[in-house]
């Protein structure tokens, strides 16, 4: 399954503002071809800094995800999120080998 992973870790310090993120993240991530294979589902930390909320998603391309991000409808959910949650993101393309 080749692809790019989305990876969030986020401390959520607003719930109900984070939300509104949430509830316009996930409609514009499918719309990208995104599917979430993890999200808030427990988790082990053994380095690194602890962030209470882990999100994995799947898209068909490193470029899809980025495309995904930069869209008007997934800009407007992250305004939410901002002043709302610590997060940090990345994007990481899946090996072909896999």
């Amino acid at each position: 399954m080749a692809g790019a992973y989305w990876i969030a870790h986020v401390k959520v310090t607003d719930p109900e503002a984070y939300g509104k993120y949430a509830q316009g993240a996930g409609p514009a991530i499918a719309k990208h071809g995104g599917k979430f294979l993890a999200r808030g589902t427990r988790y082990v930390q053994l380095e690194g800094n602890d962030r209470s909320r882990n999100v994995l998603a799947w898209f068909p391309s490193l470029e899809a995800a980025e495309t995904c991000y930069h869209s008007d409808e997934y800009q407007a959910a992250l305004a939410h999120a901002k002043g709302a949650s610590e997060r940090d993101l990345m994007i990481l393309e899946a090996s072909d080998e896999l």
